[in-house]
């Protein structure tokens, strides 16, 4: 159950950046106090496995309150040591190969902490379309909205992207610069700063990356999406969907998103767009698994689909299905 503590400092902030947008909140971190840290520890996940210090959710659970006093304190007066995060490696459905942090529990308590301040601000901000790891957002949700938007819109078009290793490539710098504008508190700035400097161990090894955020970490969701909400969400509202000529979507989850188009010259302008973008925030558009996919409503009276194309999202193959006059869904992942 959440706090009513912890729920009135949340909406208290939500309040705030919901009447004024152009708010930037620099008193934020005093919010965190041991009732807001025991909130934080609700919240977290504890069949996780153990980060480097091999510390569980049962054993620190055990002197839960002198460990979250400690905690902060030292948080408090700024002595708070981020530890590297445990990477492993897992499969990916292409063959490829995805790195996950595994962080400390302690530390994940102290990184949802920030995330909860975070989310009061951004999810003020954040675009409805925009569905990944937020609450209140399913994948269930987006691929019925992809389904809706399809028969609405009058898609003829599908700009299916791919942010080339976002997570592995998200500049340090620019995500900075970029939550300053909306929250430029100090202190929180300086524990964003500790965990993306904290580094990996890999085996014996300890790593130190010098950009993006390890998936696996408590934060790096919405640090993900603060940075793709102002490099693709707000630029498509504000600057390309006004300068299309026909009708238009974006649905996003995370760093996978699709741009349906009524038009063909419409999505190959975006299309053009997309890569010079994301440029401009060191980001790459990948080449070869980005493409332009004829994507129409069959005709009646035709008996072909006229060489419409299929694309995949969020594990399912998209196919206009002219028997039943609609956008429709097939699994891609193996069943066993």
């Amino acid at each position: 159950m959440n706090s009513p503590t912890v729920s009135t400092k949340l909406q208290w902030i939500a309040e705030r950046a919901v009447r004024d947008p152009q708010r930037v909140f620099t008193t934020l971190a005093h919010l965190i106090d041991l009732d807001f840290l025991k909130e934080a520890f609700n919240r977290t996940r504890k069949d996780a496995a153990p980060g480097v210090d091999g510390v569980t959710a049962e054993e620190y659970a055990i002197n839960l309150d002198e460990n979250l006093h400690n905690l902060h304190k030292r948080l408090r007066t700024g002595r708070y040591k981020a530890p590297p995060a445990k990477r492993v490696w897992v499969d990916k459905e292409d063959g490829e190969k995805r790195p996950i942090g595994m962080t400390g529990f302690e530390d994940k308590i102290a990184q949802r902490a920030v995330a909860m301040i975070l989310g009061a601000v951004y999810e003020q901000d954040f675009e409805d379309f925009s569905h990944g790891f937020r609450g209140g957002h399913s994948q269930h949700q987006a691929l019925a909205e992809l389904r809706d938007k399809c028969r609405e819109v009058g898609v003829a078009w599908i700009v299916d992207a791919d942010v080339a290793k976002f997570f592995d490539s998200l500049d340090w710098g620019l995500l900075i610069k970029i939550i300053k504008r909306r929250v430029n508190d100090g202190a929180i700035l300086r524990l964003i700063g500790k965990w993306l400097n904290a580094g990996v161990m890999e085996g014996l090894t300890l790593i130190h990356p010098e950009m993006g955020t390890p998936q696996g970490g408590v934060i790096s969701p919405v640090l993900s999406n603060i940075f793709l909400h102002h490099v693709l969400d707000r630029w498509y509202v504000r600057d390309v969907k006004p300068r299309l000529q026909g009708k238009s979507f974006l649905i996003r989850w995370a760093d996978d998103f699709l741009i349906g188009c009524e038009r063909e010259d419409d999505a190959r302008r975006v299309l053009a767009a997309l890569p010079k973008r994301f440029s401009l925030f060191k980001l790459a558009i990948h080449p070869e698994k980005t493409a332009l996919i004829r994507f129409q409503k069959p005709s009646s009276y035709k008996e072909k689909d006229d060489g419409n194309g299929t694309f995949d999202f969020l594990g399912f193959t998209h196919f206009w299905a002219k028997a039943h006059q609609g956008c429709r869904q097939r699994s891609i992942r193996p069943h066993f």
